[in-house]
């Protein structure tokens, strides 16, 4: 596996398109996380069979846990019931405050 360097305008682009600034400095320690990962994932994909190895759900080999199906009970909740877990709402939408632009 090959690895590619990300480089400082490939950052700054995909912060933009988060709408996250970043400074200079912000930006040095994104690429430095960058290739502190893809020197792990070199590590990793040396190990050998590492291919074989089947990938897990969860940590713990002896987790237990049991899925339940997901059953539609219908629009038996009562709005108000539930508007009134908010901090603010119109008619019956939930008021956020904004976040861009």
């Amino acid at each position: 596996m090959e690895s590619k360097t990300f480089t400082k305008e490939e950052v700054d682009i995909y912060a933009d398109k988060l709408l996250i600034g970043l400074s200079d400095e912000e930006n040095k320690m994104v690429l430095d996380e960058f290739e502190d990962i893809d020197s792990d994932i070199a590590r990793i994909t040396k190990i050998e069979g590492i291919e074989n190895v089947e990938p897990m759900t969860h940590c713990l080999d002896d987790f237990v846990y049991e899925l339940r199906e997901d059953e539609y009970t219908g629009d038996n909740e009562d709005i108000e019931d539930l508007l009134s877990n908010c901090d603010s709402y119109v008619d019956t939408e939930v008021k956020v405050p904004k976040v861009v632009g």
